[in-house]
């Protein structure tokens, strides 16, 4: 393989990883109902993809393709990471505890972070008494609430969590005060 052949593949597999990023993010953003960025991501994907995809037809074996493949791959995985540190959306977290005074402690921590927070009594399994504590946050903020937890010495507790698309009214998402 020659010199030029071998850069060429190595441009392959990383524009593809990009187009693949832009691919992710933009299911991301569609997903959340976010538009006006996907409509220049899906044009600036387009246009590497026409051109990529030009490049292959004129090349001559397997080599292309799967630096294309490689470059896909890679790309799903740097956009699943970046999905990661993004967090976009709003959770709706409900905890389950045995534990009054533990339910009580962890829902005043959440209030004074600046969290709504609803808690209940419920019944569980075999009518048993549980309670509950139902917070929603940001969901880059989960770590905070698992940081909460474990101040209050909550560990591996029953939880329930659900994506929500928005909120409305006097609902606070995010922490409003650091503690």
């Amino acid at each position: 393989m020659t010199q030029s052949i071998i850069l060429a593949l190595t441009g392959v597999f990383f524009i593809t990883a990009f187009t693949n990023v832009l691919a992710t993010l933009k299911t991301i953003l569609i997903s959340k109902k976010i538009m006006n960025p996907v409509y220049l991501l899906v044009f600036v994907d387009a246009m590497i993809f026409a051109t990529i995809i030009a490049k292959m037809n004129s090349s001559k074996g397997i080599h292309f393709t799967v630096a294309y493949a490689l470059g896909k791959t890679m790309g799903v995985f740097i956009g699943g990471k970046i999905e990661d540190r993004l967090a976009l959306g709003i959770l709706e977290v409900d905890l389950f505890l045995n534990d009054k005074n533990k339910m009580i402690q962890i829902a005043e921590k959440l209030r004074e972070s600046g969290y709504t927070v609803n808690n209940f009594l419920a019944r569980g399994n075999n009518g048993d008494k549980r309670y509950k504590v139902e917070v929603v946050i940001k969901r880059k903020e989960y770590k905070i609430l698992e940081e909460t937890m474990n101040a209050c010495g909550i560990d591996n507790p029953t939880l329930k969590i659900k994506n929500l698309s928005k909120v409305n009214g006097k609902i606070t998402t995010t922490r409003m005060k650091t503690v």
